[in-house]
């Protein structure tokens, strides 16, 4: 293979990296073996949680479905993109869409299958989450509310998987749910200002297309008022132990981000507070093996013996 071949496979690789997003795919392994680890299984060793086959399979079933929904998505969204996104648009086009289409159909029949290995509901589950993004990038996301809605609830739903697998129905589980809903629905709306020029020019009748930037603003803030009540109720439990300061940055994070949306008007400055927000929910992540030190202590011990 010369050298000029080597280029245009790596620039292909590239390019399928970029439009299943390979780093949330990496990010969304990540975040549901720490979920599984130090929230929804906390009684369980680590190493039972890790060699869960059933978990594996859900967590490869979840990556399958998330990626074959990037790609329908960019699908739908190539002319928005082109306006808002024309770097990312240029080397997402290095893969033809004929071959974008044949990879969603394959990683939706296999992240269907994947469920299957698990049960029948699960097989099920992950049908139906198929069906909700190609509705939402086919016909949702073009409407005001049911666009934030629906990408607020399907950006979670790989974690309600996790949370079904292991029927583990705690208030602090719900609580944090709460807190996860309004951040990212706040993103959504920073990011519909951030792409309202392609939305205009496509006639997307988004949030911030239907009612403007001024009232976004207003909603966005008062969700980020609301997000209070949630980090009240989590630093209340002690079992958060040292993620009560993940919490505390929360609180003065979403604050700057009000206080600076307020004075924002142009598409780097929404781009700059999607990037915190996204920023904020990987440090997240992270900071959920800091739930409970002891815990933590102690998984490791039981793999050691």
């Amino acid at each position: 293979m010369n050298s000029s071949k080597v280029k245009a496979f790596l620039k292909k690789i590239f390019s399928l990296l970029s439009v299943v997003r390979g780093y949330n795919i990496l990010i969304l392994v990540i975040a549901q073996y720490l979920a599984a680890i130090f929230i929804f299984s906390s009684e369980k060793s680590i190493r039972h949680v890790i060699f869960d086959l059933d978990l594996l399979y859900i967590v490869l079933a979840s990556v399958c479905v998330v990626a074959s929904g990037y790609i329908i998505n960019n699908f739908y969204d190539v002319k928005v993109d082109q306006i808002n996104r024309p770097l990312k648009t240029s080397l997402d086009n290095y893969v033809k869409q004929e071959t974008k289409l044949s990879l969603y159909f394959f990683l939706n029949f296999l992240g269907f299958v994947f469920g299957l290995f698990v049960s029948v509901k699960a097989a099920l589950f992950f049908a139906i989450y198929i069906f909700g993004i190609w509705f939402y990038s086919h016909k949702l996301k073009k409407h005001a509310f049911t666009g934030l809605i629906s990408a607020t609830i399907l950006t979670i739903l790989p974690f309600f998987a996790v949370f079904v697998y292991f029927k583990n129905f705690s208030k602090i589980i719900f609580v944090h749910a709460i807190f996860l809903f309004l951040v990212i629905m706040v993103r959504e709306l920073i990011k519909d200002l951030e792409n309202i020029k392609g939305a205009l020019v496509n006639n997307y009748k988004t949030f911030s297309v239907v009612y403007g930037e001024a009232k976004t603003k207003q909603l966005s803030i008062f969700l980020l008022l609301l997000t209070i009540f949630p980090v009240i109720v989590l630093l209340s439990y002690p079992a958060i132990s040292y993620m009560k300061y993940y919490f505390y940055l929360s609180f003065l994070t979403l604050f700057y981000v009000g206080f600076y949306l307020c004075k924002s008007n142009k598409q780097r400055q929404y781009a700059f507070l999607h990037n915190i927000l996204k920023i904020l929910l990987l440090i997240g992540v992270f900071s959920l093996v800091f739930i409970d030190t002891s815990l933590l202590i102690e998984k490791v011990i039981d793999r050691l013996n």
